[in-house]
């Protein structure tokens, strides 16, 4: 199936592919070097819609709306371990006739992107991390306590159901400036909370969240030769930029561009500097600089 994505750019064409049974959609875009987008936890290919005009003047975007995400099917009882996520996307990059790519991903799909570098390193000819879910950032690993507690979970399940006002108030509060949130950023992460099993999954995966940070900081020995872009919003609240000098230490091959002023979804808040420094990265001007 093609079509245009709403919201998205002008470029990019939806389509979906199966892959173990499951629809999963994406999105293309431009010509080059294939470039692989990953979302972060309750994210979707939209996120991107900032980037992708951007990008695909040097590069085969393939945004991709991960499993039981976006507009991909749900499945219930889907591994939901970042090693599962990981080998679903190697998985997709053979159904879509893709040997290697670059590899981007954000937050949660950041932490995804390290673990299938580690499983899968034939298929990864760099990786570009926006402030990745990672083993030593306590900001995040303490919201992930709370939703595993049962008051927690109780409130999980209310997510979905709050009002648009509430849902806006967190998403500005992942920003550094909340003045830079744009029509159409909420949506993008909003619109399949309320599909049946989106939330569910969610919660599989806080369920497994501090075994799978364990797993990931014992596989990140793998990533040392892996060229990695680190870029970190100095604001953020969620993943803290305190926690990239010790990521640095684990991935030797890594750049680390701090983007002043830019929250969580820096790539969404400020897409201009972050597009330069992809840009950069992607010519090779960052790998030799």
């Amino acid at each position: 199936m093609r079509g245009r994505v709403q919201g998205l750019s002008g470029q990019l064409q939806e389509q979906f592919v199966t892959v173990d049974g499951v629809r999963v959609h994406y999105g293309t875009a431009g010509s080059g070097p294939a470039l692989v987008m990953v979302h972060g936890l309750v994210g979707s290919v939209t996120n991107w819609r900032r980037n992708i005009d951007e990008l695909a003047k040097d590069a085969t975007i393939y945004a991709v709306d991960m499993a039981n995400m976006g507009q991909s099917e749900r499945v219930k009882g889907l591994d939901a371990s970042m090693a599962g996520a990981a080998d679903r996307l190697a998985r997709l990059m053979e159904a879509l006739g893709l040997d290697t790519a670059d590899i981007a991903g954000h937050s949660h799909g950041g932490a995804v992107s390290m673990m299938f570098a580690a499983r899968h390193p034939e298929r990864v000819r760099s990786l570009i991390l926006f402030a990745p879910a990672n083993p030593f950032c306590d900001l995040g690993h303490v919201l992930v306590r709370f939703y595993q507690t049962r008051i927690g979970r109780g409130f999980a399940r209310m997510v979905p159901y709050l009002p648009k006002r509430l849902h806006a108030v967190s998403l500005r509060r992942m920003y550094g400036d909340p003045a830079r949130v744009t029509e159409g950023s909420l949506e993008g992460y909003t619109d399949g909370l309320r599909v049946p099993g989106t939330m569910e999954h969610i919660m599989g995966i806080v369920s497994l969240w501090h075994e799978d940070m364990r797993i990931l900081q014992r596989e990140l020995a793998r990533l040392a030769k892996t060229p990695t872009l680190l870029v970190w919003g100095d604001r953020d609240r969620a993943v803290g930029l305190s926690s990239a000098g010790r990521l640095q230490e684990m991935l030797p091959c890594s750049r680390l561009v701090v983007v002043e002023g830019a929250g969580h979804i820096a790539f969404e808040e400020m897409p201009e500097e972050c597009n330069r420094a992809m840009h950069g990265w992607l010519s090779g001007r960052m790998l030799t600089a």
